[in-house]
């Protein structure tokens, strides 16, 4: 399982560790995925999603899981995410 945010596509970041003589190793920054889930108003129940902390918190100043995905480009998102979308577009267009 990929460590990438299935809403931002957050993913893990490479750096140094550098030591006090200067001395750099490598290493990894991975984002701190919760697993979540986050209620689809449209579609009337639970979704289970691998979500960054600061993906969170966009969701919720977004003002919910739909208005998120309705606004977001499908390419940063997951396949299940995509999927989703897919189905809260055609929520939408029935009401």
């Amino acid at each position: 399982m990929a460590r990438i945010c299935e809403l931002t596509g957050k993913g893990r970041q490479v750096g140094h560790n550098v030591s006090h003589a200067n001395n750099k190793t490598k290493r990894t920054f991975l984002p701190n995925l919760q697993n979540v889930t986050l209620i689809s108003d449209k579609l009337g129940k639970g979704v289970k999603l691998r979500v960054s902390t600061h993906g969170l918190r966009s969701v919720e100043h977004v003002g919910g899981l739909d208005n998120w995905l309705l606004k977001s480009k499908s390419e940063t998102l997951s396949l299940r995410a995509r999927r989703l979308k897919r189905e809260i577009e055609k929520a939408s267009k029935a009401a």
